[in-house]
């Protein structure tokens, strides 16, 4: 039986208080009033509503703390070192068209380290969490990243850009790529559950571009401490603040990573000619 930190209970009673009002307007979805924050990216009340909760619970918490969310942005605590980084609503579309796929996100910065993250499933009464040198567990079961080393066995998880956002004849490309290797390609549309599920060996690797540091934080941490690896598409090793993340098992790094070189490149010598 895992025995969670008092901060790790710090960031579950959050979560779980903000879920109570996510759940409860998923089940009046039709009913939310949504209003665009760009193309084909939806805010709803109930996004807002749930950072104010997750704001004012981890607040009363560790008030020195700063934040970095979603909704609001950046603010700043008096211990400068350390900031939460918070997902108040982690598949937005899915939830304003009533999937029951999408969670809560939430991430401790130290220093500039992620030293923990929750990730919660509220439909499923899914608990993910991770504590740095400690490991990553789901409600009380310890996770490992599945072991699978032939990508014709393994299950990968990605990303699709969608209207108005990035680069969509690259993407095209290196699903292209992978998908030839594969046993399946995924796109569930919530980034943390991607890696929360690579981390619990559901995926045996994610990969995607464009996300935000409040989307991968959490998640990111729950890989490495599954035993995964996580690092950005293309070899940079800041996945959480550099735009792109490559989370695998720890056989899969090199030869997905192959596959994504070898789509670029192809682009490349297309766009040459």
């Amino acid at each position: 039986m895992a025995t969670r930190s008092a901060l790790i209970n710090v960031m579950v009673r959050a979560a779980e208080k903000a879920a109570k009002g996510l759940v409860r307007d998923f089940g009046e979805v039709e009913h939310l009033q949504v209003s665009r924050k760009g193309p084909a990216d939806f805010v709803s009340n109930a996004d807002i509503k749930a950072e104010k909760i997750l704001r004012e619970e981890l607040q009363k918490a560790r008030p020195e703390f700063g934040f970095l969310m979603e909704e609001s942005g950046v603010s700043k605590g008096s211990d400068a070192t350390a900031r939460w980084i918070v997902d108040p609503l982690d598949g937005t579309t899915n939830f304003l068209h009533g999937l029951p796929h999408w969670a809560i996100s939430i991430a401790l910065e130290k220093s500039g380290e992620i030293v923990a993250g929750v990730v919660y499933e509220p439909i499923g009464d899914q608990m993910f969490w991770a504590e740095k040198g400690q490991g990553t567990f789901v409600n009380h079961q310890r996770l490992r990243v599945s072991e699978r080393r032939r990508l014709e066995d393994c299950l990968l998880a990605t990303g699709i850009p969608f209207k108005g956002r990035g680069d969509h004849a690259g993407f095209l490309g290196e699903a292209e790529a992978v998908m030839k290797e594969v046993a399946g390609i995924r796109r569930f549309g919530s980034a943390a559950l991607d890696l929360a599920y690579v981390a619990a060996g559901r995926f045996d690797g994610y990969w995607e571009r464009g996300l935000a540091p409040w989307d991968c934080a959490a998640g990111a941490l729950m890989v490495t401490e599954a035993g995964g690896f996580v690092g950005e598409i293309g070899g940079g090793r800041n996945p959480v603040f550099g735009g792109s993340i490559l989370a695998t098992n720890s056989h899969l790094q090199v030869p997905v990573s192959r596959l994504l070189k070898a789509a670029a490149d192809k682009r490349g010598e297309t766009a040459k000619a």
